[in-house]
C-alpha cells in the first residue's frame, strides 16, 4: 500500500520548464473525432490507394459514419519531430550508445523532412530545444554539446520506481503543453527502455490517488488526441532485458473506463505509445533503424473524422476500431477517447 499523500507529495517535484517563446493555445475542442490513420502493408511499407469506402469506424462496437476522409501527404503538411532522450530509466552505461544513435541517424540524414529538436530527460526535469531545424548535421552538432548530467536517479539508486515514474508523468504533461502549441502534426519520439509499470500488491491506491492517475489518464489522452501528438518509444536494452519486461506494457492496453480501476501503469510510456496509434519497438542495436521505421508514419496517412454518440456521464471512454475490407493489411491508429472529458490543469 502506497503510504497516503506520498504519491502527491513526489508529483509536486518541480521541473526545470523547457524554454520557449509565446505559443499559440490548441485550437477550442471540436465534438467530431479525428484519427490519423497508418495502413501498412505485409512488407512493411505504408497503402496509399485506400478509398473512404474501404474503412469502417467502430465507435463501442456500433458503426459511425465518416464525416470527412482524405489522404495525406507527410511532406505537405506540417509536421514536428521530437526526439527525446530518457536519461532517467535508462542504465547510464547506455545513455552515451543512445546519444551516438540518435547522432548517427541524424548525420545520415543531413536534410530532414521534417523540422525536429531534441529534448533530454534527466532527474533536473525536462531540458527542450525550441529551435527546431532541418538540418541533421547541425542538430547532431548540438546534441554533442548538450551535458546529460550525473543523475541522483537512476535505476540502480535509491529512489524507486514511483519516484522516477512521477518524474516522467510530470515531463510528459509539460511536453505536451510545448507540444500543443505547434502547428500541424506531432511525433514525441521517446529513446527510453520505457517507464516503470506499477501495479500489483505494492502499489494499491487509495481513492484520492486512483481519482489523480485516472484524471492523467484521461488528460493524456483526451490532449495529445486534440493537439494531434502520436507517442513512440524505441527501447535500446533490447535482448538484455527480459521478455516479460519488454512486453509487460500489453497487459494494460485496454481503456480505463472507472476511476477504481485505474493504475500507475496506465500513464506507463509504453501503454500511452500504443493507445495514441504509435509503436513501442525493442532493439539491442539498431536504434537508427528503428527510428526510420517510426517516421515512415510521417510519409502519408489517412485523416478520418467521425461525430461521436451524444452522451451526457463525463469521462465516458469509448473504445475505438477501424477496419478495412481488404485483407493482409495491418492497421493502426489511436485505440479510443473520453467523450466530455474532465481535465485536471496540466502540471
Amino acid at each position: 500500500m502506497i503510504a497516503p499523500g506520498f504519491l502527491y507529495a513526489l508529483f509536486a517535484i518541480p521541473l526545470a520548464a523547457p524554454a520557449q517563446s509565446a505559443l499559440p493555445a490548441v485550437p477550442p475542442p471540436s465534438n467530431s473525432v479525428q484519427l490519423n490513420v497508418v495502413v501498412d502493408a505485409k512488407s512493411g511499407q505504408p497503402v496509399t490507394n485506400l478509398r473512404q469506402q474501404d474503412f469502417t469506424v467502430l465507435d463501442n462496437k456500433s458503426p459511425r459514419p465518416i464525416t470527412s476522409f482524405h489522404f495525406v501527404s507527410g511532406a505537405q503538411e506540417p509536421l514536428e519531430v521530437i526526439f527525446v532522450i530518457d536519461a532517467v530509466n535508462t542504465p547510464f552505461d547506455l545513455v552515451a550508445f543512445m546519444r551516438l544513435s540518435i547522432d548517427k541517424f541524424l548525420k545520415a540524414r543531413p536534410a530532414l523532412v521534417h523540422p525536429t529538436t531534441i529534448a533530454i530527460l534527466t532527474d533536473r526535469g525536462i531540458q527542450i530545444d525550441n529551435n527546431f531545424s532541418s538540418n541533421g548535421i547541425g542538430l547532431a552538432e548540438d546534441l554533442e554539446h548538450r551535458p546529460i548530467a550525473l543523475r541522483e536517479i537512476t535505476v540502480s539508486s535509491q529512489w524507486s520506481d514511483i519516484d522516477r515514474l512521477s518524474l516522467c508523468v510530470k515531463a510528459l504533461h509539460q511536453l505536451v503543453d510545448f507540444a500543443s502549441g505547434l502547428p500541424g502534426r506531432k511525433m514525441l519520439l521517446f529513446v527510453s527502455p520505457g517507464w516503470p509499470l506499477l501495479s500489483g500488491p505494492g502499489y494499491v491506491l487509495n481513492p484520492k490517488e486512483e481519482k489523480q492517475v485516472f484524471g492523467d489518464i484521461v488528460y493524456f489522452s483526451t490532449q495529445l488526441r486534440r493537439a494531434d501528438i502520436t507517442l513512440y518509444d524505441v527501447n535500446p536494452i533490447g535482448v538484455d532485458q527480459p521478455i516479460f519486461d519488454a512486453n509487460y506494457y500489453e497487459n494494460f492496453l485496454k481503456g480505463i473506463s472507472k476511476v477504481d480501476d485505474a493504475q500507475l501503469a496506465g500513464v506507463g510510456l509504453q501503454v500511452l505509445s500504443v493507445q495514441t496509434g504509435g509503436l513501442t519497438l525493442v532493439t539491442d542495436s539498431d536504434v537508427p533503424g528503428l527510428i526510420e521505421k517510426c517516421l515512415l508514419d510521417a510519409e502519408s496517412w489517412y485523416e478520418i473524422r467521425f461525430d461521436p454518440p451524444p452522451v451526457d456521464k463525463p469521462n465516458l471512454y469509448h473504445r475505438i476500431e477501424v477496419r478495412i475490407d481488404q485483407p493482409g493489411l495491418t492497421v493502426r491508429t489511436r485505440d479510443g477517447y473520453y467523450s466530455n472529458p474532465v481535465l485536471i490543469p496540466s502540471r
